[in-house]
């Protein structure tokens, strides 16, 4: 079975303060499937971490629809935080991230049978810190 990547993250400038997020999907070859980068007003790092999660997964819902029951998918991250937030091996101390915790679950659980999360370093998500740096500068691609 054929891996579909995506790269996600997420920032936020003075932390909490204006925010953006990046999701970068890739399919083997590399072949470039979808990219997004796009300001989410002010938030906490950690909270664009979840909401770039979520845009991820609701974009690869819409790109794959009922392919994603038999497709693996790998999502890299460079937050730590969140990757062990997400898979139950650490326990989430900021209440504003319960929500986005339940609605990531629920869309694995309905959706993802063979998602799985891998953490990157910042350095090998180029891709999504351009996205996320042009979203909060205003470039537009």
């Amino acid at each position: 079975m054929d891996t579909v990547i995506a790269y996600t993250g997420g920032a936020a400038r003075g932390n909490p303060g204006p925010a953006g997020i990046g999701v970068y999907i890739v399919e083997p070859g590399p072949t470039l499937v979808y990219e997004v980068g796009q300001t989410i007003g002010n938030s906490t790092t950690n909270f664009a971490e979840y909401q770039a999660v979520m845009v991820c997964l609701q974009s690869l819902i819409q790109l794959y629809s009922e392919a994603t029951q038999t497709t693996h998918f790998d999502i890299h991250l460079d937050s730590e935080l969140v990757k062990k937030q997400l898979n139950h091996e650490s326990t989430i101390t900021e209440p504003g991230l319960v929500p986005m915790f339940i609605e990531i679950h629920n869309l694995r659980v309905a959706s993802f049978p063979y998602l799985t999360l891998t953490l990157i370093s910042r350095t090998e998500n180029e891709e999504v810190n351009r996205l996320v740096s042009e979203a909060l500068d205003g470039k537009k691609k």
